[in-house]
């Protein structure tokens, strides 16, 4: 097993993943959808309604509710976040992180939004 494998393995024994059924249910009741895919994977698969759009590079500084350059959602450290990349690894990293920022309840979508729309919940082009 490869480093970052290993890595991710051990990430993810930290804090409970959700699938996408329960994503999308947990954003129905407020928590934030956060798509960290690049730009050229939002125009070819499409985009989750209501999800807030963050790159990778500044989602710390985006989420920390601490910090200047904050998007207006981040408004504590008990915000339910749950962040979505292409297939699910990428975001598990960026889980970890967010939880090094005291946001503990950050979690990640399993298989991210490639499983999102396997599972045939709403998507936009």
């Amino acid at each position: 097993m490869s480093g970052i494998d290993a890595l991710v393995d051990r990430l993810r024994t930290t804090y409970t993943r959700v699938d996408p059924a329960q994503a999308h249910a947990e954003s129905l009741t407020g928590a934030l959808l956060v798509d960290i895919r690049y730009q050229a994977l939002r125009e070819r698969d499409g985009l989750i309604p209501g999800a807030l759009v963050v790159e990778r590079n500044e989602l710390e500084w985006r989420l920390d509710p601490e910090g200047s350059h904050r998007l207006p959602e981040a408004v504590d450290h008990d915000i339910r976040v749950i962040v979505i990349c292409n297939e699910g690894y990428a975001s598990t990293l960026a889980a970890a992180s967010l939880h090094a920022l005291s946001l503990p309840r950050a979690t990640d979508l399993a298989g991210g939004f490639q499983a999102w729309k396997a599972a045939g919940l709403p998507t936009t082009p």
